[in-house]
């Protein structure tokens, strides 16, 4: 668009640099204003480039970044300003020398707004979120902030009233294998020995799953085997565990259940209370 700038046509400071730029804007017809609007250069640098008051911009590096989209609206060699610029600041400025850079990125107006790197920040931030909840959903399902409250003891029975008998042994064959949840908001995961869903959810606090008759290689996924009450054909039986962790492919059959060491007190499930009294003969 313009032509080349003899050495004469140095502004009165000896900066060619700048007198390039002003003499190729007044040969294009160009006002600072529309220049600043199409380059995105504030109009105070743009005055200072041509002036060759480098002082009066905040650094090196925008110095040079200006100056060389300022020669590339203008179609001069912007390598050519660019390095000009450097020799000029190598000699200072009448308000002193700029601030040195550590690096000149190739282009300062290209540099992104301050809007644009919040929402590179806030994009991070939700990346992270999302890779924990990932993480929480499969590879740690259970591990759920709800409290575990204290199993209900049984019942103890008046003096007056004669003793139950002692439970008989559970059969070697088992029977309906209940699980009970002992607090809200379990997380659980029961399938067959062919991956097959039996059931998925949390369960609430009292709520109970029994295992189907017909499944093959019943088996549990959860991180809070320690919130289950157990029973196979009705008689309680060893909770999976003591406290949270992560237990997959567990079976649950009735044979494996009735493998385990008994129930403890703890675990048993409540006995009815006794009939009240009726009235003396």
């Amino acid at each position: 668009m313009a032509d080349t700038i003899e050495p004469e046509a140095q502004a009165a400071d000896g900066r060619l640099a700048g007198a390039m730029l002003a003499e190729a804007r007044a040969k294009a017809k160009l006002d600072l204003a529309e220049v600043s609007a199409r380059t995105r250069i504030p109009q105070r640098h743009l005055a200072a480039i041509e002036a060759g008051d480098y002082g009066q911009l905040p650094s090196r590096t925008y110095a040079v970044g200006f100056s060389r989209t300022y020669a590339r609206l203008l179609g001069l060699d912007e390598r050519a300003v660019a390095d000009q610029v450097r020799l000029d600041l190598e000699s200072g400025t009448p308000q002193g020398p700029l601030r040195p850079d550590r690096f000149e990125p190739g282009d300062p107006a290209r540099v992104p707004s301050r809007r644009l790197a919040w929402l590179t920040v806030l994009a991070g931030a939700v990346l992270v979120i999302g890779a924990f909840t990932f993480y929480r959903t499969y590879f740690s399902p259970g591990l759920g902030p709800a409290p575990l409250t204290e199993p209900t003891r049984p019942v103890s029975r008046p003096s007056a009233a004669p003793s139950a008998p002692a439970a008989a042994p559970v059969a070697a064959s088992g029977g309906p294998v209940v699980f009970t949840s002992l607090a809200d908001g379990t997380w659980v995961k029961f399938y067959d020995g062919a991956g097959k869903r039996l059931y998925e959810g949390q369960m609430a606090r009292g709520q109970s799953f029994t295992i189907p008759a017909d499944a093959v290689e019943p088996r549990i996924w959860t991180g809070r085997p320690h919130a289950f009450a157990i029973t196979v054909g009705g008689q309680p039986v060893a909770a999976l565990g003591d406290r949270e962790m992560v237990m997959k492919d567990v079976p649950v059959g009735a044979a494996a259940l009735l493998a385990r060491a008994p129930a403890s007190a703890a675990m048993a499930v409540p006995a009815a209370p006794p009939p009240a009294a009726g009235p003396a003969t």
